[in-house]
């Protein structure tokens, strides 16, 4: 039998439970993966509450996580790039994560860098991914172009920043005052204070904005584009629809990529990137961390740490 975080409704934290269920079978081009970590993502309360299921709905119980690092216990029918005993991470690609035994599509994986942990591991996947793709969904990333990064200092942020400014981009980057100093060092040319600040007061003729919090801070931001800008909103489903004549939004939602999440994986592990996790919990904890994922916390990941 396998530990299963799920939810049996839609509603606050009492409707996750932790379940005993049958252990997956691999099917053809699947892995089966004992995990050893899990990264928390504000989907995760987003599902549970019932925000997403008329776009999305779910056949209950339905088991909670979208993003794993673990070991290969047995691969399936076709799989020739895993073998038991290696780590890999990666998206779901949907649900499920969150169970010791998982059984997952094995293109969505990558390899685990030696010199990386469990921990470690699991903070990659989503956000990183996320902010790659995110970064390039309205088109090239040229140098010299203004990005605007709404939630700097979330775990997608946190790569967002680091990677426009690789690509030679100006980054102006919205966060609160604590986090600021964590922005700037992350490579961010100029942070403001979202909560003190108006960011459409203070920048204009931005290229791109990336959207990774919605509401009032999506609306204001169409002010600021330069002509051809665009923004790109992970929070925003309805963008299209909020978009003024003659201005371009786009949704974005990750795809898993075995190949970028390799090269970012190798990044990590040579310290040319940063990933920051604010914390990590116990398996036991994991339905509080839920919770407190749309509350706001430190800057970074957190991660949820099934051995302990």
């Amino acid at each position: 039998m396998s530990r299963a975080v799920r939810i049996h409704g839609y509603g606050g934290a009492d409707v996750v439970q932790v379940d005993q269920i049958d252990v997956p079978a691999p099917g053809p081009g699947e892995v089966l993966v004992k995990v050893h970590a899990a990264g928390v993502n504000a989907l995760d309360w987003k599902i549970r509450q019932g925000y997403l299921q008329a776009a999305f709905p779910l056949p209950l119980p339905a088991t909670l996580g979208i993003e794993l690092a673990g070991e290969v216990m047995a691969a399936g029918a076709g799989v020739t790039r895993f073998a038991p005993g290696d780590r890999v991470m990666g998206p779901m690609g949907g649900l499920g994560a969150y169970a010791d035994v998982v059984a997952i599509a094995a293109d969505k994986l990558a390899l685990v860098p030696p010199a990386m942990d469990y921990t470690q591991a699991a903070a990659l996947p989503v956000a990183s991914l996320t902010a790659w793709q995110a970064l390039r969904a309205a088109g090239p990333l040229r140098p010299g172009q203004q990005v605007l990064i709404h939630g700097a200092a979330g775990g997608v942020g946190g790569f967002a920043v680091q990677f426009a400014k690789a690509a030679g981009a100006v980054v102006v980057a919205t966060a609160s005052a604590s986090s600021r100093g964590h922005v700037l060092a992350l490579g961010a040319d100029r942070v403001i204070d979202r909560h003190a600040e108006r960011f459409e007061e203070q920048v204009r003729d931005v290229d791109l904005v990336l959207d990774l919090v919605g509401g009032d801070a999506l609306d204001r931001s169409w002010q600021v584009l330069a002509a051809g800008g665009a923004i790109v909103s992970t929070a925003a489903p309805d963008i299209a629809g909020r978009a003024p004549a003659g201005q371009r939004g786009l949704w974005f939602m990750m795809m898993p990529h075995q190949q970028q999440l390799t090269e970012i994986a190798a990044m990590v592990a040579a310290g040319s990137v940063r990933s920051t996790i604010a914390r990590v919990v116990a398996f036991d904890a994991l339905a509080q961390a839920i919770e407190e994922s749309h509350s706001g916390h430190a800057p970074g990941k957190v991660v949820v740490d099934f051995t302990r």
